[in-house]
């Protein structure tokens, strides 16, 4: 039975006891459909090996081998992860564009009894849902919580969601802060990845309520923001937080407890500042990073580094119009997003 998405969120998909992506591992790493297991009829090095026949041989014989392959690994699927499934066990099976590899672990999954699902056009057809969704204006509207580095925006945010507004934490789904030493356990997703949990975000979203999103780059790390949140983001109104740069180097070195952890990797960031600022600055900096004065640190970065090119950028996308909201300090995080929360109602 094929089965034809007509969104992220179609409730085909619920009908099914277990996802199954029977690319390539390499394929499935890039990305998947949400809560799909990896069940490959084909490795990384088995398909290269058939596409290469398939070019410099013949198809016949690249069927032949990938035949063989597939019922190979079907056969180690089903006397493995799949022994102590029942007969009311539903797989949905889905492959690049639903074709020869899910279509052969389809048949041999039926032929046992399962009722299985196939995904109409495979990952290429999700892919498309994606793009779609990030191609499409941000249903609900949006408002962007700005300031300078270290103002606490992300955890605010993160405790106004907890109070029950609609927020999107961009750089939770980019698994990143954002910053030169922005770097998370795990590292990065890929870029379709990100772009599929963005679009599973959009697409959740209430749009007769304000969305929060914090005020981003284009980028965040590595990767790129979709352009339909991008634009939304830029023309969206702002909500600024002024906060003193004491106060954020001082949060700043207790948020970042876990860079400071690795001294070499933090001088190591520094040096790579050496094109843009003075050799005495980068010297300096690098004093405060051996006497571990991470405060220090980030009073200077924030000084001469980060608020020059923050403000820089605040003036090509906000109009000063917004409200500010005025964090004498940041040593209480929940009355910061108390008063970011009053403000919101006065928008």
């Amino acid at each position: 039975m094929e089965i034809r998405l007509t969104s992220l969120s179609d409730p085909a998909l619920s009908g099914f006891d277990t996802i199954i992506d029977t690319r390539s591992p390499a394929e499935f790493a890039e990305d998947h459909l949400p809560g799909a297991i990896s069940l490959p009829v084909l490795s990384d090095e088995e398909r290269a090996r058939v596409g290469t026949i398939y070019k410099q041989v013949s198809p016949f014989d690249a069927r032949k081998l990938g035949g063989a392959l597939v019922a190979a690994n079907a056969a180690r699927h089903i006397a493995g992860p799949l022994a102590d499934f029942g007969g009311a066990w539903r797989p949905l099976v889905y492959c690049w564009r639903g074709g020869q590899r899910s279509g052969a672990f389809a048949t041999i999954l039926a032929q046992i009894g399962w009722r299985v699902g196939r995904v109409q056009g495979g990952y290429k057809a999700w892919r498309g849902l994606v793009v779609a969704r990030l191609q499409a204006p941000v249903a609900a509207p949006v408002v962007v919580l700005d300031g300078n580095t270290g103002s606490a925006k992300t955890e605010i945010l993160n405790r106004l969601a907890a109070r029950g507004h609609q927020v999107i934490d961009l750089e939770g789904l980019a698994n990143h802060r954002g910053s030169l030493f922005g770097a998370m356990p795990g590292g990065q997703p890929s870029q379709k990845s990100f772009e599929r949990r963005l679009a599973m975000a959009l697409e959740s979203l209430d749009p007769g309520r304000p969305l929060l999103v914090e005020a981003e780059s284009s980028r965040i790390g590595d990767l790129n923001l979709p352009r339909g949140i991008w634009q939304a983001i830029i023309a969206a109104p702002r909500l600024r937080l002024a906060v003193p740069v004491e106060a954020r180097a001082a949060y700043t070195a207790r948020s970042y407890a876990d860079a400071a952890a690795d001294p070499a990797a933090v001088a190591r960031i520094v040096n790579r500042l050496r094109p843009v600022h003075p050799a005495e600055r980068i010297e300096s900096w690098l004093r405060m990073v051996d006497a571990r004065d991470w405060t220090g640190l980030s009073l200077g970065l924030m000084r001469d580094h980060y608020d020059p090119r923050y403000e820089r950028h605040r003036a090509r996308h906000d109009d000063g119009r917004g409200p500010v909201v005025a964090l004498d300090d940041l040593s209480d995080p929940e009355t910061a997003a108390g008063a970011v929360e009053d403000a919101l109602a006065r928008l």
